[in-house]
């Protein structure tokens, strides 16, 4: 399941970042990782997990993935709340750690609830002055998506 996991988190970062590098983005390209990330989310989704880690790994790249894909069979939304739902069950169960962060800034770009990212700021605050590389991706993905004005406006509507 781990390796099912990796291959996904891999593919839906490919997937949103691409063209960041500076390489022009080809069509096919670009519909090939969409599908395969789709294709893959759907795989995992009903998918048991051994663990609250790995529970927290699988919630954290599904929601990335179907947020990442344009690809919708008319149940992706219902999908994503059952992932939320899952979410909501493991992360009383985590400790404060890198994972719960990562968790609770996923589950925040889905749904802008401010105490998902209080309770993330204060697992950051904890964190001292040197972040490791992956303390420092999550900080910027979760200013990122506070200070994402767009996403702000449309739920203000």
């Amino acid at each position: 399941m781990k390796s099912q996991i990796d291959a996904l988190r891999q593919l839906t970062h490919e997937l949103l970042y691409l063209g960041m590098d500076g390489e022009p983005i080809y069509a096919d390209r670009f519909h090939q990782l969409n599908s395969e990330v789709y294709s893959q989310a759907e795989t995992l989704y009903d998918k048991k997990t051994e663990n609250d880690e790995e529970e927290a790994t699988l919630c954290i790249t599904l929601l990335k993935a179907y947020s990442a894909t344009i690809y919708n069979h008319g149940d992706k939304e219902e999908k994503v709340q059952e992932v939320l739902d899952r979410s909501g069950k493991v992360l009383g169960k985590l400790s404060d750690s890198l994972l719960k962060c990562q968790l609770l800034v996923a589950c925040y770009g889905e749904t802008l609830d401010e105490e998902l990212a209080e309770e993330a700021h204060k697992i950051m605050s904890g964190w001292g002055g040197l972040l490791t590389a992956e303390q420092q991706n999550i900080s910027d993905e979760l200013q990122n998506v506070e200070n994402d004005s767009y996403l702000h406006a449309n739920t203000e509507l």
